[in-house]
Order: C-alpha cells, then sequence, then structure tokens
C-alpha cells in the first residue's frame, strides 16, 4: 500500500478531505492518504513540499505560484476552491484603529513570509493605493501568535479567512475593520512533480475520489451542522459560508494563472513571469 502525504489548513475548507479518508474511501483503492494540519498556512506547506514532508497541499493560489515562480519543485494539478477567499482585516479589541484608512504605514501580522497573510497585505494596500514599500509585518507563525501579537501592539492588524476568525469578533478578541476578497480561485491542490513523476496513477485516483466528495458535499444531510461543530462556528455562519463556496473538479485557467502572475508581478512579489503551463500539470 502507498502512502501519500497530504496537508492542508485547519479549516472548514478541507472537511471533504476528513470525511472521505474516515469513510476510508482511499484506502479502498489502496492508498493510505496521510493528513497533517498547517496552522501556520500556506508559507508553512510550501516549506514543506519543497522539504519533502508532504507530497500535496491544498494551498493558497497565489502562494503556491508565488512559490513555484521562486524554484517549489511542485506544480497544481486542480482548482479546490473556484471561489475566492474572504480576508478578513482584523485589530485587537481595544485597538484605536476603526477605519481601514488609519491602518496606512501600520504593522501588519503576517503568519510568514509568503504566506497568505503576507501577499494578501500587498494585494489590501494595492486596493487602498498606498505605497507597498512602505508595508511593515511581524512574523507570528499562527492564528494564536496574532492573537498574542495583536493584544500586546507589537502588530497593528491581521488578515485571515472571514469565518475562521468570526468566533474571535464575537468574543471580543478581534475586531473586523474591513473584508478583502482575493480576486480570484482561492485554494488549489499542488503536487511535488517527483510524486507526478512517480505516483501518477494514485494522485489522478485521488483525485478522483475527492472530486465525487467535494461535487456533492453541500447535499450531505446536515452537512451544516457538522461543519458547525465540528469547527466550533455558529452554524448561521457556517451556513453563510456554504452558501458563498464552491469546490472544483477542474484544472485552473491559464488565463486566470496569467493575470495572478500580473498582480504578483506589479506587486514586486515575484521578479518574473512564466508561462502558465509551467506552473501546472495535466493527469
Amino acid at each position: 500500500m502507498n502512502t501519500i502525504k497530504i496537508g492542508g489548513v485547519p479549516e472548514h475548507f478541507n472537511l471533504p478531505w476528513h470525511l472521505t479518508i474516515e469513510e476510508g474511501s482511499f484506502l479502498k483503492e489502496n492508498i493510505k492518504l496521510q493528513w497533517t494540519e498547517f496552522p501556520g498556512g500556506t508559507g508553512a506547506m510550501c516549506e514543506a513540499l519543497r522539504n519533502k514532508d508532504i507530497d500535496i497541499a491544498i494551498i493558497l493560489t497565489e502562494g503556491i505560484i508565488k512559490d513555484i515562480i521562486a524554484g517549489n519543485p511542485s506544480k497544481i494539478v486542480q482548482t479546490y476552491i473556484q471561489t475566492p477567499l474572504i480576508w478578513g482585516i482584523h485589530v485587537a479589541a481595544q485597538s484605536k484603529y476603526t477605519d481601514i484608512s488609519q491602518l496606512e504605514n501600520t504593522k501588519a501580522a503576517i503568519s510568514r513570509y509568503g504566506s497568505g497573510s503576507h501577499l494578501m497585505a500587498y494585494v489590501n494596500a494595492q486596493h487602498q493605493k498606498w505605497d507597498t514599500s512602505k508595508l511593515q509585518f511581524e512574523v507570528v507563525k499562527n492564528l494564536n501568535g496574532a492573537i498574542e501579537n495583536l493584544t500586546d501592539q507589537k502588530a497593528d492588524y491581521f488578515m485571515w479567512e472571514h469565518f475562521t476568525t468570526k468566533p474571535l469578533v464575537d468574543d471580543g478578541t478581534f475586531r473586523r475593520i474591513e473584508d478583502c476578497p482575493t480576486p480570484w480561485p482561492c485554494f488549489v491542490i499542488a503536487v511535488r512533480e517527483e510524486i507526478l513523476t512517480k505516483n501518477r496513477a494514485e494522485i489522478k485516483t485521488i483525485l478522483d475520489i475527492i472530486n465525487t466528495t467535494t461535487s456533492d458535499f453541500k447535499e450531505i444531510p446536515s452537512i451544516d451542522k457538522t461543519l458547525s461543530h465540528r469547527y466550533d462556528q455558529k452554524l448561521e455562519d457556517i451556513q453563510q459560508w456554504i452558501q458563498i463556496t464552491e469546490w472544483s473538479q477542474s484544472q485552473i485557467k491559464q488565463e486566470t494563472l496569467q493575470e495572478i502572475q500580473d498582480c504578483l508581478f506589479d506587486l514586486q512579489i515575484i521578479d518574473k513571469k512564466i508561462a502558465p503551463n509551467k506552473l501546472t500539470f495535466e493527469l
């Protein structure tokens, strides 16, 4: 039996993977899919792919594109979430900042350089017409680190997925100033090139299985209650999230990859652009 190591954030987007693993769907095909949680997000997963700690990552689109261009030997095999990610822009509950304009030239908490929280700080700054060369960062590793650093005023704001941080807004830890959606499909499935060469058939099987799950995920009886319970979210928040979220079963479009590269290049996050087909692998 082949063991394939996969990683993703500990968020509601990835419940289809957990349900499918728990049901034994991969084991029936002689594949042991070993899941690892990455609270540190995309930057941590990029590093894990490079270090061969995982074979597959469910990862933010802009983050893996940046890292592939920087030499990560992986490829995008499919879009996972077709819809944008809604990034909440948060400050500590007691912060003096109440409006997005006040955050110009303040310090952003980020999980690590190259992470979604890092890249989206640039995207948000561009939206606000700020000078991106003046952005300042405090590396906080994960959500718990952000809580600590915002509370201690070592950083001023933190961008993280709206619904994941909603309980912290509800309990008065954070205050959300505004939302900033990604202008592209938010999560893709990336696989190390070595695994695509050696285990192509297994990767194809894994995608077939997860696509079967995600294609009718919303129709699973009481799935909203399951998500609410497992991710400690209010039922009405989960119901709203389900409404605006669409899973994908197909490869990301080449023109979308070009648009993302154009954006990252304009923001000086990447120093070159490559042919979109060099970012992907067709199974």
